[in-house]
């Protein structure tokens, strides 16, 4: 397969490519040092992506800034990360790909364990998880050309456990390698319309 992965170089993304790239021809597209380059909170940018990689026969985004802050701090400002990165920019990836998806390909995005399991300062986070599974299981039932969409809601990572841990209390990280496996049942399976708990 072809397959288009968004943010190779992150903490997921790199477990995802070593995972796939041994059995298909991965195009990296991010900010920098990627085959492609993208900004997936610009519409203009992501048409740009899709119109040099051409026709893929799978999307994995492992990309999406959302910020932390309490509800009491929370400001429209601060939510607009999670919304314009988080959710949008996931959101704009399927919308102008799928003239550039082949028949029977597949769309992996991103949510993560806070819409199900809320940690403090994780407000704006979990909403935009929350929008990504309710978008991918709406757009299951309808996507043409048997195209599939799905996505994986991981837990705490284990590689990012020192740098965000303290945020996390009581959680038990998950290895990344564990993670990409996720990716790859909602790319190499037949499932749609899931949402894959990686705890």
């Amino acid at each position: 397969m072809k397959i288009l992965l968004v943010g190779a170089s992150g903490t997921i993304g790199s477990n995802v490519y070593d995972l796939l790239n041994k059995n298909h021809e991965i195009v990296h597209a991010g900010r920098n040092g990627a085959d492609v380059q993208v900004d997936i909170t610009d519409e203009a940018s992501i048409r740009a992506m899709y119109e040099q990689t051409g026709n893929v026969d799978a999307v994995i985004n492992a990309s999406g800034s959302a910020g932390f802050a309490p509800i009491t701090e929370l400001t429209p400002e601060k939510n607009e990360t999670a919304i314009n990165s988080k959710m949008k920019g996931q959101i704009n990836l399927v919308l102008f790909g799928l003239p550039y998806m082949n028949d029977g390909g597949s769309f992996t995005l991103t949510s993560g364990v806070m819409m199900d399991d809320p940690i403090p300062q994780g407000s704006s986070a979990a909403m935009a998880n929350g929008a990504i599974r309710s978008f991918v299981k709406s757009a299951a039932i309808e996507v043409p050309r048997g195209i599939r969409i799905n996505s994986v809601s991981p837990s705490l990572l284990q590689e990012s456990s020192e740098r965000i841990g303290h945020l996390f209390a009581g959680f038990d990280p998950v290895p990344g390698g564990k993670v990409a496996l996720a990716y790859q049942k909602s790319v190499e399976g037949a499932q749609t319309g899931q949402s894959y708990e990686v705890y």
